[in-house]
């Protein structure tokens, strides 16, 4: 569960064919009738004085439009609580503690005390919610930041500049999909954010030096290990959700102005991935 687990909260990092020898970024382009559509795959979480490569800085100035998995810049603070809230938190009269033990709750009390949060809150939590609150918590630790994540950047630029933002889904639709996982995932979610905080740790730091160099294999090869060990898992969370997207971008290539489409990158690497169902479809993808 380690490598789903990391990915969904931090990186969905970016891979894609790349030539021996040649740069590559987390970045694909194909062309509409009259227009460009870019590809960006996203890291939600980074370090404020992490600089964007030039490639993708060139992307955002000459796109018009910004897609993204959700509307960004029309979140609404209080809905937003209100779902997450509803989504991730127990029914009452229910706790964390009773759904894992005693055993299981001890450890994950001593977890929550590294990362800084009250066990009491997590308490309430639902598993899937209390797994993603941890490694969130770890990754902020680590010195990585969700507002200077890829969304979050561009979001606030789009914002200034007056470029419209869509989305691809709602924030509904996507906790709901966590959410509607079943117990004992959600619990194995869990259990492995309270154990192996070392590891996670250690990942993370392979998962972007590999994005900074734009090493394809081992990005593949990370989500080729997923899928084998937790098929019902991934599929729901990413293939299924790809299939559902394609149409969307397809839609874009009619259209006069350049958009930059930001996806996690599980979504853009390997079989069935966005990219390669549009390729499918005859479009021709080029990595910058």
């Amino acid at each position: 569960m380690n490598k789903l687990l990391v990915a969904l909260c931090a990186l969905w990092l970016s891979a894609g064919a790349s030539a021996a020898g040649q740069q590559h970024h987390s970045l694909w382009s194909l062309k509409g009738r009259t227009n460009t559509v870019y590809l960006l795959g996203s890291v939600h979480f980074l370090s404020k004085s992490e600089q964007l490569p030039a490639a993708l800085e060139e992307a955002y100035k000459n796109s018009e439009v910004l897609l993204m998995e959700i509307d960004m810049d029309d979140l609404d603070p209080a809905e937003t609580q209100q779902v997450t809230l509803e989504l991730g938190m127990l029914p009452a009269g229910q706790s964390l503690e009773q759904q894992l033990g005693k055993p299981t709750y001890t450890r994950l009390v001593t977890r929550a005390q590294d990362v800084g949060i009250d066990p009491a809150l997590l308490n309430r939590f639902k598993p899937w919610f209390a797994a993603m609150t941890l490694v969130q918590l770890q990754l902020m630790k680590m010195g990585l930041a969700p507002d200077s994540g890829i969304e979050q950047r561009f979001t606030t630029r789009a914002v200034a500049d007056k470029k419209p933002i869509h989305g691809l889904e709602t924030l509904r639709e996507q906790l709901g999909m966590l959410a509607g996982l079943p117990a004992p995932q959600q619990r194995e979610f869990l259990l492995y954010s309270i154990d192996d905080a070392d590891r996670i740790a250690e990942e993370i730091d392979e998962l972007l030096s590999a994005w900074r160099r734009g090493d394809s294999k081992a990005l593949a090869d990370l989500l080729a290990e997923g899928f084998e060990q937790y098929p019902d898992l991934y599929r729901p969370l990413t293939t299924d959700r790809n299939r559902r997207w394609v149409s969307q971008v397809e839609q874009l290539l009619d259209d006069r102005e350049d958009y930059l489409v930001v996806v996690g990158t599980l979504h853009l690497v390997g079989k069935d991935s966005l990219i390669e169902l549009l390729e499918g479809k005859g479009h021709r993808i080029v990595q910058h």
